[in-house]
């Protein structure tokens, strides 16, 4: 059973990789975070939350601290993106939770999720697609989140703002 969720994974991680680097070459950069406040329309968020580096419509829970050791950025003429990671000591569920609200109010299209040891998520937007992975790092209620997300800079700058293509 082990050897086939190893199969399953190096899959999963491997049609990441193919999103990411199949568009276009990558240039290696750094990402950062900026403490903005949340809006707090229903009282169930927390009162701030970070943006992640440049991509100003995701947001995490301020507990989610960015590690750049296992980040790196890719950004061309045509396209950016990355693979983004986090650290902090938060519950999977109230961090899966925490996310799908704030990508709903940031207009993200919840695609899909699988839930096991482990959660996956994916987001999409016109021209853009976020994958997240969250899963338990460690004994001391550490939780990892691993986002990958791409932007086609080319097509974005030919859609409005519903996805529509610009005559």
């Amino acid at each position: 059973m082990k050897n086939g969720n190893k199969g399953n994974k190096g899959f999963v991680f491997g049609l990441i990789a193919v999103l990411l680097f199949a568009l276009t070459g990558c240039i290696l950069g750094t990402s950062q975070t900026t403490a903005t406040p949340l809006s707090m329309d229903d009282g169930s968020m927390e009162d701030f939350a970070s943006t992640v580096g440049n991509y100003e419509d995701i947001e995490l829970p301020s507990e989610m601290k960015y590690s750049n050791k296992n980040s790196m950025s890719i950004r061309t003429d045509s396209f950016r993106g990355g693979i983004i990671h986090y650290e902090g000591r938060v519950e999977i569920l109230s961090l899966k939770d925490f996310i799908i609200a704030s990508m709903k109010k940031n207009k993200w299209k919840l695609a899909g999720e699988v839930s096991s040891r482990n959660v996956i998520l994916a987001f999409t937007k016109p021209s853009k697609t976020c994958m997240m992975n969250i899963e338990p790092h460690n004994a001391l209620s550490a939780t990892t989140l691993t986002m990958y997300v791409t932007v086609d800079v080319t097509a974005a700058k030919s859609l409005n703002a519903f996805g529509e293509p610009i005559e």
